[in-house]
């Protein structure tokens, strides 16, 4: 697998300096490379508890993403999901503490407790005051002797730095941070396997499977769950959390465990909203990309009861970019449209026969969905058959409040929901196409007239034209046959769809954006989506 690095070797490392680089000043890195990785802020004067965290690279931003203000004084950083050497744990202990002292936090995995453990011995040796946590919020696995650490060590590092940064001391720090580890719940869901840089990827989970409470590291998840969308996911999530869970206000962590887009994230959000869970969050942090393990599909949710205290230090502000910070966790906020935007309903009438062609037309594009998108995945982004479905699907759907017997108003009709539920350039372009019809349709024109002074409209406003290869070179010669019948039309939107094969130079639409040997060969599909409408009632005339 191709990946954006230059060299497995100096993978950590370049990151590393990376992070530093663009810090703006600061973040700084002990002079130990490659054995000790130590990012630590550049501003520290050992005046305050030192907050040293790390283990295995891999999760970014954490470990050292979260180094700064209100945060982590240091960072010790291992090989990818390899915990860091004592050696190299020591170095970032005697970088930065002083009298105040110094708390570690670690996840609970073998190789940290170890390395951070013995590190903070010879620390200790030295005359140092360290005091070690070991986060172990993990929930997936109720039997195992010792519950993985996962993001919730997070809201571990945010309060102790919120307190470190107040000036409190140690002893207070570190059994407030207890404390949290004891409250705080994780569990996580992918719908695939990391990938490790220089490592073949595991290919572990099923088709149509998710893997629940899976670990940071690759690990296999406690099971292989039906995956059947967003809603479901969360609903297992937080089924499995709300066993758990105590009484009282909750802060979500809501985490992107690194390959996961935004877009997914944010209905993941909204599900959380919509599950048993909902009403018991108050706070949100994210959702982001906060403990990730490189490249996974997937997501964790932490939570934390909370005090006005914990509130008070969770929110408080901090120096990393990559912290979200705490918002309101709440219902969704609505205005009313502007004036002159709330859509006009129509007065409906029947009309048999109307409707049923609408509807013949809503199924034969629903049918070409698939077969659309994967022509537009040729040359485009693969949606137009999901758009042009997504609009039939509306417009079927509203069949029933439609001005089916008025001509004129059952064009604009059209044209007035097509701009509310169809995204794109194509939404706008048939919006105004069924618009002008009606608007030609009320000055006298027949309704093969009224079409013909839509696209009229579609071109003015597009810009484009026949031999452009659009919609239009299967429209405009099908419009042109119509009055000959249904059959001369589809004969005619067939050949202009298929002369857009020929056509390697698109002059409009996002196909014009590409060079000749992507277009070359492949109808272009919007024009398709005309011809297969025609040819569908063509063969029902």
């Amino acid at each position: 697998m191709k990946q954006f690095m230059n060299a497995r070797e100096t993978l950590v490392t370049d990151a590393i300096d990376g992070v530093i680089a663009a810090s703006g000043g600061a973040l700084v890195r002990l002079d130990g490379y490659p054995h000790i990785r130590v990012v630590l802020r550049s501003d520290w004067d050992r005046a305050r508890v030192a907050l040293v965290s790390g283990g295995g690279s891999g999760h970014e931003p954490s470990h050292a993403g979260f180094v700064g203000k209100g945060m982590l004084t240091a960072a010790v950083c291992g090989d990818v999901f390899a915990s860091p050497s004592v050696d190299a744990v020591l170095a970032g202990i005697l970088a930065v503490t002083g009298p105040a002292g110094c708390l570690l936090i670690v996840k609970n995995y073998t190789g940290d407790r170890l390395n951070f453990g013995l590190a903070a011995e010879r620390a200790r040796a030295f005359g140092l005051k360290v005091a070690m946590v070991i986060v172990d919020d993990d929930i997936a696995l109720p039997d195992l002797p010792q519950a993985r650490g996962l993001a919730g060590t997070l809201f571990v590092h945010k309060i102790a730095g919120a307190m470190a940064e107040a000036g409190m001391g140690l002893d207070s720090i570190a059994a407030t941070a207890q404390a949290v580890i004891g409250s705080a719940l994780s569990i996580g869901m992918s719908l695939d396997t990391c990938t490790v840089p220089g490592s073949p990827k595991e290919q572990r989970i099923e088709p149509g499977k998710a893997e629940l409470g899976l670990g940071i590291h690759g690990e296999a998840g406690v099971e292989q769950v039906a995956f059947a969308g967003a809603a479901s996911a969360m609903a297992m999530v937080a089924e499995r959390l709300a066993a758990h869970l105590g009484s009282g206000d909750h802060v979500a962590l809501l985490n992107n465990l690194g390959a996961t887009t935004p877009l997914e994230m944010s209905v993941l959000a909204h599900d959380l909203g919509r599950s048993p869970l909902g009403g018991r969050i108050k706070w949100i942090i994210g959702p982001a990309p906060l403990m990730t393990s490189l490249d996974m599909h997937g997501f964790s949710l932490s939570l934390l009861p909370v005090t006005p205290e914990l509130e008070q230090a969770l929110a408080a502000p901090v120096g990393p970019a990559a912290w979200p910070g705490l918002q309101r966790f709440g219902t969704v906020g609505l205005r009313p449209l502007p004036d002159g935007l709330t859509p006009i309903q129509p007065q409906p009438s029947a009309h048999p026969a109307r409707a049923a062609l609408i509807a013949r037309c809503c199924r034969a594009l629903i049918a070409a969905e698939a077969d659309l998108n994967a022509l537009d995945a040729k040359s485009g982004d693969g949606d137009t058959g999901s758009t042009l479905a997504g609009a039939a699907r509306a417009l079927a759907g509203a069949l029933d409040r439609m001005p089916l017997a008025d001509t004129t108003q059952l064009f604009r009709a059209i044209g007035s929901e097509l701009s509310q539920t169809m995204g794109g350039s194509s939404g706008v372009l048939l919006a105004i196409f069924f618009t002008a019809a009606g608007d030609a349709a009320a000055g006298g024109r027949n309704w093969i007239g009224a079409l013909t002074a839509g696209l009229d409209r579609v071109r003015q406003v597009g810009g484009a034209g026949p031999g452009d290869r659009t919609m239009i070179d299967a429209l405009a010669p099908a419009l042109q046959a119509l009055p000959q019948g249904v059959a001369a039309a589809a004969a005619a939107a067939r050949a202009g769809a298929d002369s857009t094969a020929s056509m390697t130079r698109a002059k409009a639409g996002r196909s014009s954006y590409l060079s000749a040997d992507k277009l070359a060969g492949h109808n272009d599909p919007g024009a398709e989506a005309v011809a297969r409408l025609l040819e569908d009632l063509a063969r029902s005339a």
